[in-house]
């Protein structure tokens, strides 16, 4: 058995010395890239972010929300990467603010639907005015795009002024879903992204909104300045949302892509 004499002792000792204070160390692993994502696209983006490692090799965390939530939170300094939006108004926002690091872009167009649990009903703007509905649900129209056209899509209609005292507000569609699923409101209108989910796909009963009757929803990406100024990863991801694999996740999910 070999022996490690005095002198050799010390001399492993010096030259563990020497690496510690060199500033030699392992290499730290590789960060998440954080994605701030609207609300509308949780289930989308799963699977978007999970094609995008498969492709990459880039692992992604979001948190979701709904979009002026979210843009409050980068006003404030969270450290997100991206923005996702459901809406151009926030990523123009973000930029407008000095803290994006990219143009903002538009990467699909969203859809919504009237939703309900109720068997009995049939999803149409003419029976939420029926007595039977008491509450209806849709997105904060002060915080989320959604809610914006479905107030638009409901005054096209005509039925506003008769269903606005019905009206419940989610915080974001997430909650306006919740809202619908447990059946907290007899119906309420979403994205349409929720109700093809595979999740959510065999739930309920629901209806496509003529488009025509609210303003294109302009679903933006923006990059957020980060410290480093090292955007690659931000940049390939806003590349990917662009390539014909994400576009047709998006189009499998309700969004169209080629307006």
């Amino acid at each position: 058995m070999a022996i490690i004499n005095k002198t050799q002792r010390i001399l492993l000792a010096m030259l563990f010395c020497i690496i510690l204070f060199s500033g030699c160390r392992l290499p730290e692993p590789e960060k998440k890239m954080r994605i701030a994502v609207a609300s509308n696209m949780q289930f989308a983006m799963e699977e978007l972010t999970e094609a995008f490692f498969n492709t990459a090799g880039i692992d992604c965390e979001m948190i979701t929300g709904a979009s002026g939530q979210l843009t409050a939170q980068i006003r404030e300094g969270a450290p997100f990467n991206l923005l996702v939006s459901a809406d151009m108004k926030y990523p123009m926002e973000v930029e407008k603010q000095g803290l994006a690091a990219s143009t903002p872009q538009v990467y699909a167009y969203g859809k919504i639907v009237i939703w309900t649990m109720d068997k009995e009903l049939d999803p149409s703007f003419e029976n939420l005015t029926n007595e039977k509905v008491e509450h209806i649900a849709i997105a904060n129209p002060q915080l989320a795009p959604y809610g914006i056209a479905a107030v638009q899509a409901l005054r096209s209609s005509g039925v506003y002024n008769k269903v606005k005292g019905k009206l419940v507000f989610g915080e974001s569609i997430a909650q306006t879903n919740q809202f619908i699923a447990t059946q907290t409101a007899d119906a309420g209108i979403t994205a349409k992204s929720v109700v093809v989910s595979p999740a959510l796909r065999d739930k309920g009963k629901w209806k496509d909104i003529d488009s025509r009757t609210y303003d294109a929803i302009e679903q933006g990406v923006v990059i957020i300045k980060n410290p480093k100024g090292d955007y690659s990863k931000e940049i390939l991801f806003c590349k990917f949302l662009n390539s014909e694999p994400a576009q047709k996740i998006l189009r499998r999910y309700g969004y169209s892509v080629d307006e």
